[in-house]
Order: C-alpha cells, then sequence, then structure tokens
C-alpha cells in the first residue's frame, strides 16, 4: 500500500489524532529536487506534517502553506498541503551537507537554523489565516509542537521522522500529531504524556514495519483509540504550461520584450517540482500579442 493518513480519535473524542507513513512522497521530493540527506530529513518532515495538517482542513479548495525562514545553511523551507492528500514543497538549498548531530544523526536542527515558522491557510475567505510562531529548536516537530500550542492554543504532540539508506534514498518517513481538545481529563493527559515517554524515535518504529495504525495503537490504544478513516497521500505538482505561461503574462509587456529582442528561449522553473518550461521566441511574441 501507497503513502496515507489515518485520522483517529481517543478518550471518547478527548483526543484527536493523525498518523501518515510517507516515504514514497518524501523519495519522490528528494528525486525532484536532488536533496543532500539532511535537507531530505528536514523538508521530508515539513511534507509529513503539511499533508497531516492539510488532512485537518474540510474544503476541497482549502489551501495550507508552511514556510520556515530561518539562519541555518538550508535557507529555509516551502511545502503547501490540500484536505486531498496532495502535497508539495522544496527547500532553499538542496545540497547542505552537515556533520550528523551529538547522537549520530542527521543535524536537521543546525541545517535549518534559528528564525520562525509561518502557517497559512487559505479557505476562500477574504483573508487567508496566518498564524507565526518563532522556531524552537529547528527540528520542526517540536517547533509545529509549539506552534500549535501558541498560534492555535491547540495541546499537541508532534512526531516527525525521515530515516535514510545508504545510497541516500528514502527508507522511511512518516509520524504523528496528536491534540487534546479543551475538555481533556486530567487523567487523559496525564496517561498520554506516559505513553510519549515510552517512544524514543519515529523511525525506529516505522523501521519496525509499523503502519499508522500501529502507531497509533502504540501512542493511543489504552485510551480507547478508534480509527475513523484513510487518506492517501502523493508528492503532487499542479504545475503545467499554461500556468507558467499565466504567470510570465503578469510581468509585463516590457519584460516580454526585452525577452524577444534577446533572442533566446526562455527558461523558467517551478520552485516545487523542478520542472523547466520553455518558451521560444515564436511563444514568447504570441503570449506579448495576448498581454493587454
Amino acid at each position: 500500500m501507497g503513502d496515507y493518513i489515518v485520522r483517529a480519535t481517543a478518550a471518547n473524542s478527548q483526543i484527536r489524532a493523525f498518523a501518515i507513513t510517507s516515504r514514497d512522497t518524501v523519495e519522490a521530493a528528494r528525486k525532484a529536487h536532488d536533496t543532500s540527506p539532511v535537507a531530505t530529513a528536514a523538508l521530508g518532515r515539513l511534507l509529513s506534517a503539511g499533508a497531516m495538517m492539510g488532512a485537518m482542513m474540510k474544503g476541497e479548495k482549502d489551501l495550507l502553506t508552511l514556510q520556515i525562514h530561518a539562519s541555518g545553511p538550508l535557507n529555509g523551507l516551502t511545502v503547501t498541503a490540500d484536505s486531498q492528500g496532495h502535497v508539495k514543497g522544496y527547500v532553499g538549498n538542496p545540497s547542505v551537507i552537515l556533520p550528523p548531530n551529538d547522537k549520530g544523526k542527521l543535524d536537521v536542527g543546525s541545517a535549518v537554523g534559528i528564525g520562525f515558522l509561518n502557517v497559512i491557510k487559505d479557505m476562500g475567505l477574504k483573508e487567508p489565516y496566518l498564524g507565526q510562531t518563532e522556531l524552537k529548536t529547528g527540528e520542526i516537530g517540536d517547533d509545529l509542537t509549539y506552534y500549535f500550542a501558541a498560534s492555535e492554543q491547540v495541546p499537541s504532540t508532534v512526531g516527525l521522522g525521515v530515516l535514510m539508506n545508504r545510497d541516500n534514498t528514502v527508507r522511511q518517513a512518516g509520524g504523528w500529531i496528536i491534540q487534546l481538545m479543551p475538555f481533556a481529563e486530567e487523567s487523559v493527559i496525564s496517561a498520554l504524556e506516559e505513553n510519549l515517554k515510552e517512544i524514543t524515535s519515529v523511525t525506529a518504529l516505522l523501521d519496525e514495519g509499523m503502519s499508522p495504525e500501529d502507531l497509533l495503537q502504540r501512542l493511543l490504544g489504552n485510551l480507547g483509540v478508534e480509527m475513523n478513516d484513510t487518506l492517501p497521500v502523493e508528492f503532487y505538482c499542479n504545475c503545467d504550461k499554461e500556468r507558467v505561461e499565466k504567470a510570465l503574462i503578469s510581468i509585463g509587456k516590457q519584460e516580454i520584450k526585452q525577452m524577444i529582442a534577446d533572442g533566446k528561449p526562455v527558461e523558467l522553473n517551478c520552485h516545487f517540482c523542478n520542472t523547466n518550461y520553455v518558451f521560444t521566441i515564436e511563444e514568447l511574441k504570441a503570449i506579448l500579442k495576448r498581454c493587454r
């Protein structure tokens, strides 16, 4: 079975939970952007989180964007997801190489650096929702845990992980988001905290062969977890030449005239999937005629 999200509740709906397996999605991103192992780990964590947060939205046209602006050599990350399980993203510098951290793991925190996280939700209203919090560790899971508490006032725990093979392909990827509802009882909170103490590594559990259902059973099994539904997930970009052409038109007549005068085909790149679109001089002339 491919990548998917499980949506669940526990403790008589005092807890809502999401878990994801996202290896194929993260591997597709790695291939598209030719990311280094630490860049793959950072982007993979944000893609997994973005997909789960997208699944929290209700409308078919709702869009979620996660932006990390930070001082580390990755030069930031951006991920966009919808409510249908489509997610895409990129890092500013995909070729970052860093030594392992003091635990011998990929040093995502140092690659990301110090900065802030933007969460943008476009739900068809006049203005999109924007939440912004500072990064606490750069490890992404911790930073999203802080975001939910500080910006949305929802106590949450976010576990994310990416494990690489020796050939730098993705071996495992996934994680969970578990959230306490406002009416959660102290006994439920304490039980969840005890369960979390038993978890040392997201990727270790995934590498044992655990599915998203297994992860939630491990975390919430003694709290009456109920699996509600599943949602397929994939790395998907909706760019095409027509969309890129509209972007080209938006830059204005003068710029397009200059491109034509230069006498060379123009190549434009989609940041999200790294696809290149080439426009010949004849195509540029036709686009210029359509400009107002």
